[in-house]
């Protein structure tokens, strides 16, 4: 059985939601699930609660790369000279792009926003947890993909949408049928970073059973990431 862990990640560890969960036939069971803290970083809660499983997928809401074009771009500029590449190239990747014209939802640009700052600590959220359990932890690019433990890009608004789901961030209403979360505590989903850590956990299973749309361009995608997110319904 591959464990399915969910991180909406922030700036901050408090923000910062984690669930971990497994699927049992069509449904995803969340087992665990909250928010971090500064006293419990992300990564340590992370090596605690998978340290016991063989095989793991990390469903990180944060991009994980950014845009071709903004090497491109910054890459020899000076102050003051014009840009070699225009502005939708350097800041858009081709997963936002990709998402956008499937599913009507404009992922916020990493190249352009403050969400480069949480994609920085998702990276090093990755590294802290390679280094705690000496996992690799590899980005994953197909479903059978051999490596024990691994990690995907992932869009909570755009999993929602792709499931017929209302686009709303910290919500489970509509994925009551894909989502078991009886288990848990009352408080464990009073949080909506933790709420979207479990749906991060549900794009993990899309993924898992190959329900999610994969990149045509995969060498553009090594580079700047890849959203795994289901087709629309």
């Amino acid at each position: 059985m591959t464990t399915l862990f969910g991180v909406d990640c922030a700036t901050v560890p408090r923000k910062t939601g984690l669930a971990l969960g497994e699927l049992s036939g069509e449904i995803v069971r969340i087992t665990k699930c909250r928010t971090a803290s500064a006293k419990e970083p992300p990564a340590v809660i992370a090596a605690d609660w998978l340290s016991t499983h063989e095989r793991v997928i990390i469903a990180i809401d944060a991009p994980l790369g950014w845009p071709v074009g903004l090497r491109k771009g910054i890459g020899e500029h000076s102050a003051g000279d014009p840009l070699s590449v225009c502005a939708d190239e350097m800041f858009r990747r081709a997963t936002d792009l990709e998402i956008e014209e499937r599913l009507g939802k404009r992922p916020l640009e990493v190249g352009a926003n403050l969400i480069a700052r949480t994609a920085a600590a998702a990276l090093g959220f990755l590294e802290e947890l390679r280094n705690r359990t000496g996992r690799e932890i590899p980005i994953a690019w197909d479903p059978d993909q051999e490596d024990a433990w691994r990690a995907i890009e992932v869009y909570p608004a755009a999993t929602r949408i792709g499931h017929g789901a209302p686009d709303r961030g910290g919500s489970l209403n509509g994925l009551g049928r894909l989502l078991d979360c009886t288990g848990l505590p009352a408080k464990a989903l009073k949080s909506k970073d933790a709420v979207d850590a479990t749906v991060c956990a549900l794009a993990a299973a899309d993924f898992l059973r190959g329900r999610s749309v994969a990149p045509v361009d995969v060498d553009t995608a090594r580079i700047e990431g890849w959203i795994w997110a289901p087709r629309a319904r």
